[in-house]
C-alpha cells in the first residue's frame, strides 16, 4: 500500500498486523481519485485541492493521506482503534504530513457530534466503516441530518457490495457507485442551496 501520486508520491504506508483493518486495496483507490480528479475540474472544482478532509474509521489514514498527497489542505483522521490511529500516526510522519493533520481517538458517530457541536466543516468525507456491520447507512444518515459537510461537498462511502447505499436522502444526492469486486465505492454530494 502506497501513496500513489503527489507530493507524498510512493511512499510505502503501514498497516497494522493482526488487526480487523482492510485497508484500500491500490487499484480501487487509483479509480477512485482518478473519478474525485475528474469532479475536481469539473463541478466539484476545489474539491482536492485547497479542500478539508475528515476521514471517518481511518485504519490506516490511507484516503485522508491521498487526499493530502494531492493537495488537500487539512486532513481529520478519526479511529475508535487505539492501535490503528497510532498506525495513522506513523503513517502521517512518514508521508511527512504532519502540518496538515490532525488525529481524533473516537467512535464515528460521537465524533460527528462533537464536530457539530463545535462548527467544524468539511468538503470531503471518506467513511469507509467495517463490512457488513450495518454501519455505512447509519453514518450517512447521520451525515444527512446534520451539517459537517458544506455545501458542494462529497462523501465518499467505501463499503460491501452485500451492504449497499439508500438511495434516497433529505440533503444528500447520489452521485456515482463503481463496483470492485467485493469492494463497493458509493459518491454523493450535498447540492448547493
Amino acid at each position: 500500500m502506497r501513496i500513489i501520486t503527489g507530493r507524498a508520491k510512493g511512499t510505502k504506508l503501514k498497516v497494522p498486523k493482526g488487526l480487523d483493518v482492510r485497508p484500500t486495496a491500490d487499484r480501487v483507490k487509483e479509480s477512485l481519485f482518478n473519478i474525485l480528479e475528474i469532479l475536481n475540474i469539473g463541478q466539484f472544482e476545489g474539491i482536492l485541492t485547497d479542500s478539508h478532509v475528515l476521514d471517518l474509521f481511518a485504519g490506516t489514514g490511507n484516503l485522508g493521506l491521498e487526499a493530502l498527497s494531492r493537495g488537500a489542505e487539512y486532513a481529520l483522521f478519526v479511529d475508535n482503534n487505539p492501535a490503528s490511529l497510532a498506525v495513522v500516526k506513523e503513517n502521517i510522519a512518514l508521508t511527512k504530513l504532519s502540518d496538515y493533520s490532525e488525529t481524533m481517538h473516537r467512535e464515528a458517530l460521537k465524533t460527528l457530534d462533537k464536530l457539530l457541536n463545535i462548527g467544524k466543516t468539511f468538503d470531503m468525507i471518506f467513511v469507509d466503516p467495517p463490512y457488513n456491520r450495518g454501519l455505512v447507512n447509519k453514518v450517512l444518515r447521520k451525515l444527512d441530518s446534520i451539517a459537517v459537510l458544506r455545501e458542494g461537498g462529497v462523501i465518499v462511502v467505501e463499503h460491501s457490495k452485500h451492504e449497499p447505499v439508500e438511495a434516497i436522502w433529505d440533503n444528500l444526492e447520489l452521485l456515482r457507485a463503481e463496483r470492485f469486486g467485493e469492494t463497493s465505492i458509493s459518491l454523493l454530494f450535498k447540492p448547493k442551496k
